[in-house]
């Protein structure tokens, strides 16, 4: 049996050189796979959460993997509805649905879309950086940086409903160009087809991807790849012409006048002239004959910078809608999407907005020849949309008064420094591109009034107090900085919790070293103690070697907090917490009794031949 690795290797190759897929259904007879892809999924936070069954991932055992391969082997494995549950949206306008697979089915998308990453990842174009493995939001803000330089015309562009709106047929047509594997198709079109259940009433899918699946991402950025293509192959060399912009001949009138003074020795009036020519760009910048045209795609999202006329950019919005409508049968969002001009308004992509500097008084010497020109004209500034501070700092406010957070009274004061701490952090750290980055100082200062009021609120005391309990200081980039802070003792020593000491300077897009390990060193050894432990198939409890299996809990810290002041722990609790591990490899009937409550033989003890059986 070939390792997960090789596998996934030999189908890279196969996506690398455009080779079509054969037989590759087969491969899901890999038991090695199974074992990676439970290794990956694991630790999810949803992984003991059910789904329209009793299925989680605890009691994971080989022999559900082989019932797996079984099924698939007979093709007789077919997806069950997911649970749909409507959340909340982040900005709080409505709800989105979210789909709950049963493990099952995670563990069977999973492999799927290793499969399918292995072959599709090294295919997909450069522009796209959403579900992508080393990519994200910050790789995309730095290719708008690096190659949106001197765009004239932004497109925002937002696709209305994308991933409910996925036409199945659509793709599976796209699948089966590069997938010549009935089976492998037949499965994956059952998982678009599964359906969902929501109020105890089955609703089957005639469209979209499933919502909350593991493979729904992937087959998303297959699917839209199609739109990547067409731009880089039929509007990119469409929109782009000419090496260079034509000189302007206002700019150029000046040259012989400066040369003359300088001559003559005239240097005043060089400089006046000089100063005069300043006004207008040394290029032309209504040239007909130079276009370019740059694009960028994060999931659903994307941005297009275009150097031309306006005419030109309501021509290339119609286009991308046109291919969409005919060929995708997806629909632009006319609301979200917009032709901003680059120069006296901004775009926003991915919370970010988006503009062109043009400042004809910022003069700096070139770093080769040392001439003094206009250096910022052209660069793309990336800063904090307006109003989002004040949007933010509304959370922590009432009436326009900063008041305490009574929602976290019950948390130990180290707790709440620590959750005030990760919060800002978050903003901070996504927002380190943004010129204006310093502008979040007014945040910080919000939320710490709000964390002492919090602090003096639990406490009953006053700010002041707080201030003089839990001032402290904190060296970071050579400079000593304030804190509040509170040491919490720990098994490894003492740990101190602290609010603030977090720089706000600018971070360049691109100076940070990027993880992109080479997929074939990503794959080279797939490995997970859990999985060592499953495959010793030895009971941790009571030693017993025979259908072992996981029993997962969802927090150590519930874990603790059940068992917090009792006299005696169970073996399995005292076993978890000194492991510092969500998992334990069990017996059948040791994870019984672990659920039933049953007291638990130790691993010294003998153990009853009926227990064995």
């Amino acid at each position: 049996m070939q390792k997960a690795a090789q596998i996934l290797q030999a189908i890279r190759k196969l996506g690398e050189k455009r080779i079509p897929l054969t037989r590759v259904y087969r491969c899901l007879f890999s038991e090695d796979l199974y074992l990676a892809a439970y290794a990956k999924i694991y630790k999810n936070q949803g992984i003991l959460t059910p789904g329209t069954e009793d299925d989680t991932a605890d009691d994971m055992n080989m022999d559900r993997i082989q019932a797996i391969i079984e099924a698939l082997r007979t093709e007789r494995f077919q997806f069950r509805p997911s649970r749909r549950s409507q959340v909340p949206k982040k900005n709080g306008n409505g709800t989105r649905p979210l789909g709950l697979p049963n493990f099952t089915e995670k563990l069977v998308q999973e492999v799927l879309r290793m499969i399918l990453e292995a072959y599709y990842e090294p295919r997909f174009h450069s522009s796209s950086h959403g579900f992508r493995p080393d990519r994200g939001c910050h790789t995309a803000l730095t290719y708008v940086h690096q190659k949106f330089q001197g765009t004239t015309w932004f497109i925002e562009g937002d696709i209305k409903g994308c991933f409910d709106r996925i036409d199945h047929e659509v793709l599976m047509s796209i699948l089966a160009r590069d997938i010549q594997d009935g089976r492998l198709l037949s499965l994956i079109r059952k998982g678009l087809k599964a359906g969902t259940v929501e109020d105890w009433q089955y609703k089957p899918t005639f469209s979209g991807t499933p919502q909350g699946g593991i493979v729904s991402p992937l087959l998303a950025n297959i699917y839209l790849h199609e739109l990547d293509t067409y731009v880089a192959e039929a509007l990119v060399p469409r929109y782009t012409r000419g090496k260079r912009r034509s000189l302007n001949p206002a700019y150029k009138r000046y040259e012989y006048p400066i040369a003359q003074a300088r001559e003559q020795g005239d240097i005043a009036t060089a400089q006046r002239l000089d100063q005069e020519r300043r006004q207008y760009p040394s290029q032309n910048m209504f040239d007909p004959n130079y276009r370019r045209l740059a694009y960028v795609r994060y999931a659903d999202d994307f941005l297009l910078g275009f150097i031309g006329t306006k005419q030109e950019a309501e021509s290339i919005k119609a286009d991308i809608a046109a291919f969409l409508r005919d060929t995708l049968r997806l629909e632009l969002s006319t609301q979200k999407t917009l032709i901003t001009h680059a120069h006296t308004e901004h775009a926003t992509f991915l919370g970010y907005a988006v503009s062109i500097y043009h400042s004809d008084d910022k003069i700096s010497p070139r770093a080769k020849t040392k001439t003094k020109t206009r250096s910022i004209n052209g660069g793309v500034r990336l800063g904090i949309p307006y109003g989002l501070i004040d949007t933010y700092a509304s959370r922590y406010q009432r009436d326009g008064k900063v008041t305490s957070e009574p929602a976290l009274l019950s948390f130990s004061d180290a707790h709440i420094i620590d959750i005030y701490q990760g919060r800002f952090r978050g903003i901070a750290e996504y927002y380190k591109y943004a010129v204006d980055r310093c502008h979040l100082q007014k945040l910080k200062y919000v939320m710490e009034v709000a964390l002492v009021k919090t602090l003096a609120h639990k406490l009953r005391t006053k700010t002041s107090k707080v201030y003089a309990t839990y001032r402290g200081q904190r060296k970071v980039d050579d400079l000593i900085r304030k804190t509040l802070q509170v040491t919490v003792p720990t098994s490894n020593g003492e740990r101190v919790i602290y609010w603030g000491a977090l720089p706000l300077k600018t971070v360049k897009p691109g100076s940070e070293s990027i993880s992109d390990t080479p997929y074939r060193e990503k794959y080279k050894d797939i490995r997970s103690d859990l999985i060592t432990r499953l495959k010793a198939n030895v009971c941790e409890l009571c030693g017993t070697q025979e259908k072992c299996r996981v029993h997962h809990v969802r927090k150590l810290v519930d874990l603790k907090k059940r068992w917090a002041g009792r006299r005696e722990k169970p073996d399995w609790v005292k076993r978890m917490i000194a492991m510092q591990r969500k998992t334990l490899m069990v017996c059948h009937k040791c994870h019984t009794d672990i659920h039933a409550g049953r007291p638990l033989p130790s691993k010294r003890e003998e153990v009853p031949e009926s227990r064995v059986r």
